[in-house]
């Protein structure tokens, strides 16, 4: 038939990424993720996993099984409130939150996040802007976070950015930490390397 798009829904074992998971698994707050017995505790808990694409069973599975492509291009973990009720219920006393942290900061050093969603683009300004200069200006990562999402909307956005302008909210000027940021920006860097206990534990 013209025109039709036919989308593969079967996934063979070539496809699949083996060290995902424990690449996953060597990030901070994520090693026990090989601990998980699917028991589904998590997406029960969870007061937006109607919202997901996939359920946090879901990814904690599919990141098991090497579906890294799905598992990062998901929307599950940028609308994880970072509640905690799934962690606090987990009978294994899993992380599962630092899970979708540890998946989030994938998915930005990849640049594989779900296309003009704002949340990933706001995370990744807001870490940029906080490396680079010590300090966190709201009006400069909100504007950056509104162009590469929806320039459009910047627009709509004027009056309250001049109402904030004039009332001493917001700042044009770009604000420095004193002293030296090298050590903030090894700071910074270290959280996404895997620590040796972390690796230990994945492997174990």
């Amino acid at each position: 038939m013209p025109g039709l798009k036919i989308q593969q829904r079967i996934k063979y074992q070539e496809d699949l990424d083996p060290d995902f998971p424990d690449q996953v698994a060597a990030m901070p707050g994520a090693a026990d993720l090989n601990r998980c017995i699917q028991c589904g505790t998590c997406s029960a808990t969870c007061p937006i996993s109607i919202y997901m694409d996939m359920t946090p069973r879901q990814v904690v599975a599919m990141t098991r099984a090497g579906f890294k492509k799905e598992v990062l291009q998901s929307n599950t973990i940028w609308l994880c409130a970072s509640c905690y009720s799934c962690t606090a219920e987990c009978p294994k006393k899993i992380k599962i939150t630092d899970i979708m942290y540890a998946l989030k900061r994938l998915a930005i050093q990849e640049g594989v996040y779900p296309k003009r969603l704002p949340t990933p683009v706001l995370a990744r300004e807001f870490f940029r802007k906080v490396r680079s200069t010590g300090r966190s200006n709201e009006g400069q990562i909100a504007t950056a976070m509104i162009l590469k999402t929806n320039p459009f909307k910047l627009l709509k956005q004027i009056p309250l950015g001049l109402k904030l302008l004039l009332r001493g909210r917001m700042s044009l000027f770009t604000e420095k930490m004193s002293g030296d940021r090298h050590q903030l920006q090894e700071l910074l860097d270290s959280m996404d390397k895997p620590t040796d206990t972390a690796k230990q534990q994945a492997t174990a």
